[in-house]
C-alpha cells in the first residue's frame, strides 16, 4: 500500500547569506512530525475499506491489488480520475471537512461504474500549504467512508505540504480509482435501439457540480456558510450545500448482475 508523505522538496542556501548556512525542513515551512501524526491517525480509517483484493497497510511505494482474489477470470481494468471543484471552497470557509471525501471518490467510482464495472481500489491526493493532521484525517475519513460505500479499497495516497503554493488554509483534492469487469460485459451492449427505456436516477442534490456559480449566488444573497439554508430548515445552508454526492455503485451493480437488462449508464455531470 502507497506511502503517504508530505512535500519533500529541497531549499536552497544563499551563500553569501551572514546567518547559519542550512535550513531544516521545519524552516522551510514543512512540518515532518505532522505529516507523521496524520498517517497515524488515518491508519485504522484505511484499514476499513479492505476487501478481497487488497488486505495491505499504508506504508509502502506502490499499492498492491490481487485480481485473482477478487474474483475476477480475465478481467478488463476501467480507470478515472477527478477532484470536487470550487465546492472544497466551501467546506474550507465553513470549517466543515468530514464530507468532501465522499465526494471526491463518487466523482471517480460512479465514472467507473456506469461502464458496468466494479470499483476495486482508490488513491487520493491532499495538498496544502500547512498541514493539520486533524483535519487531514477528517478528509481522509470522508474518503475512506465514501470507498466503504462503493466497496473498494483505499490502497493509498499522497499529503503534500506545499508552503507558499496554497493561500490559508485552502487545500486541494485529486482522486484516482480503478475498477475491473469481465470481458465482453462492459457497456453500453451494441444493442440499443429506439423505444428502448431510459430511467433518471435521483442525485442527492448539486453533486460536485456548478459551485462556481452556486457561490457567486450566495454572496449575492448576502447569507453566510451558518445561516439556515433557504430551502432547508433542518440545516446551514453549508450542510445543505455540503451534501455528499450519491454513490451509486452497489445497487447498479446488483441491478446489472441481476437482471442483465441494462444496455447503457451515463453519469451526468458539469
Amino acid at each position: 500500500m502507497s506511502k503517504r508523505e508530505t512535500g519533500q522538496h529541497k531549499t536552497g542556501q544563499n551563500k553569501t547569506a551572514k546567518r547559519r548556512n542550512g535550513l531544516t525542513y521545519a524552516e522551510a515551512g514543512v512540518d515532518i512530525d505532522a505529516g507523521n501524526l496524520m498517517v497515524e491517525k488515518i491508519k485504522p480509517l484505511v484499514r476499513a475499506t479492505r476487501r478481497p483484493g487488497a488486505d495491505g497497510e499504508i506504508g509502502g511505494f506502490g499499492g498492491l491489488f490481487d485480481l485473482k482474489a477478487a474474483g475476477f477470470t480475465d478481467p478488463v481494468l476501467v480507470a478515472a480520475n477527478d477532484g470536487v471543484g470550487t465546492k472544497l471552497k466551501i467546506a474550507i470557509d465553513a470549517g466543515k471537512h468530514d464530507t468532501i471525501g465522499i465526494d471526491l471518490v463518487a466523482m471517480c467510482v460512479n465514472d467507473i461504474v456506469v461502464q458496468g464495472a466494479e470499483p476495486l481500489f482508490f488513491l487520493d491526493y491532499f495538498a496544502t500549504g500547512k498541514l493539520d493532521p486533524d483535519q487531514g484525517a477528517a478528509i481522509v475519513g470522508g474518503i475512506a467512508q465514501g470507498c466503504r460505500q462503493a466497496g473498494c479499497a483505499l490502497i493509498g495516497g499522497e499529503t503534500a505540504e506545499m508552503p507558499g503554493m496554497y493561500h490559508g488554509k485552502d487545500y486541494d483534492l485529486a482522486g484516482f480509482a480503478v475498477g475491473a469487469a469481465e470481458r465482453g460485459q462492459l457497456l453500453p451492449t451494441d444493442d440499443i435501439v429506439e423505444g428502448d427505456v431510459l430511467l433518471g436516477l435521483a442525485s442527492s442534490g448539486l453533486h460536485s457540480n456548478g459551485f462556481s456559480l452556486v457561490r457567486r449566488i450566495v454572496a449575492a444573497s448576502g447569507l453566510a456558510w451558518s445561516d439556515p439554508a433557504p430551502f432547508n430548515d433542518e440545516a446551514t445552508l453549508a450542510e445543505a450545500l455540503l451534501e455528499p454526492t450519491r454513490i451509486y455503485v452497489k445497487s447498479l451493480l446488483k441491478a446489472i448482475r441481476n437482471t442483465h437488462g441494462i444496455k447503457a449508464l451515463a453519469h451526468i455531470t458539469g
